[in-house]
């Protein structure tokens, strides 16, 4: 048993488990269930972000006692350990597989935990880098003028402030900075911010943008080497990391190894699509999470850039799990070393189901 508490840093139908507009798909038999109610919705959605919290700061040592270990929840407490099988119990530690949901599957606190399981178990041993993009149903982030400004919803919007809590890093690319000046913060929900990286390769990109010139967390300006002038060190108040060029800008293997070298062992590559891509075709990503919003725009920026294939065979078809965040469709997808079977999923799916 873990011994220690410390946290550090952090036919069949659908049920939708709903919770505050966030669910995961599910086939349950026919059931009726009352409406909950939203106040009782918004205590189960901060109850189960303060699991996740809480599971991402134990995950080192959880891992380092390398034992099955079962933790629970009463009242307002924090997690305690708990026997296998216990009622109390809301997450397990499984060697080698790391964090999963003890609640039952119409929890309604469930379908978020099980989310963010996956970054929480990442640790300096198994570290892991997850990429994200909004999109909307024909494939675009923005328009052709770079409007973004929401593709996708207010759950998505919240999502990405929780990855952020969960990660050492956020990355995003220069045209991210342009189009929308984020703050790259956790300003929407409870966590720490991370540090923030930009990636800026040509150095298009002014310093009067905010994450340039505030005291919100630490900034890195990352720009190619042989455009860093000599003796420069600051960027605004962002610390200057020139790195070595490469045909697409920068060298993003170096990047992330100077993000392991911060102690950065969860890292979340926020975007744009160009920046998303690059890591994506250096087989860097882990995890690859793409919001579908029920948006036409026609034409614009897309999402995902990868040299074509000819064969069906050459492409990407990773292992995935879906999840729906108010209007908006998440495809969580896994995208490591032996994770692109996408033909066998873990759970056997009906043909054809109505979700909504």
């Amino acid at each position: 048993m873990i011994g220690s508490l410390r946290t550090g840093r952090l036919g069949p139908r659908i049920d939708l488990s709903y919770e505050a507009g966030f669910v995961k798909q599910t086939t349950q038999p026919p059931a009726s269930r009352a409406p909950e109610p939203a106040s009782s919705r918004d205590w189960r959605r901060d109850e189960a972000w303060t699991i996740v919290l809480a599971a991402a700061g134990l995950a080192e040592h959880a891992a380092e006692a390398n034992q099955f270990a079962a933790f629970g929840r009463t009242n307002d407490g924090p997690l305690r350990p708990v026997s296998e099988g216990h009622p109390d119990a809301v997450i397990a530690w499984c060697p080698g597989a790391g964090w999963k949901p003890a609640l039952p599957p119409d929890d309604p606190r469930h379908a978020l935990i099980d989310l963010y399981l996956p970054i929480c178990s990442a640790t300096i041993a198994q570290p892991i880098t997850v990429g994200h993009l909004g999109q909307s149903l024909d494939g675009f982030i923005a328009t052709h003028a770079g409007e973004s400004q929401y593709v996708t919803g207010e759950e998505n919007i919240l999502h990405l402030h929780r990855m952020r809590a969960l990660c050492d890093a956020v990355v995003v690319g220069a045209g991210t900075v342009a189009a929308d000046d984020p703050q790259l913060t956790t300003r929407h929900v409870s966590g720490p911010s991370p540090l923030r990286v930009v990636l800026d390769p040509t150095r298009r990109l002014a310093d009067h943008y905010r994450v340039f010139n505030d005291d919100s967390a630490v900034t890195l300006y990352v720009c190619a080497k042989s455009l860093a002038r000599e003796g420069e060190t600051r960027f605004g108040r962002a610390a200057v990391v020139p790195v070595e060029d490469c045909a697409d800008g920068v060298d993003v293997t170096e990047v992330l190894r100077i993000l392991r070298a911060r102690d950065c062992h969860r890292i979340f590559v926020e975007g744009g699509g160009v920046t998303v891509s690059m890591f994506l075709e250096a087989n860097l990503l882990d995890r690859l999470q793409i919001a579908i919003a029920p948006l036409l725009i026609g034409d614009g920026r897309p999402a995902i850039r990868l040299p074509a294939r000819t064969a069906l065979s050459d492409c990407h078809r990773p292992r995935y799990r879906v999840f729906r965040m108010g209007a908006d469709v998440l495809f969580d997808c896994e995208i490591g070393p032996d994770r692109t079977d996408g033909i066998s999923q873990p759970d056997a799916q009906p043909p054809i189901t109505r979700v909504i």
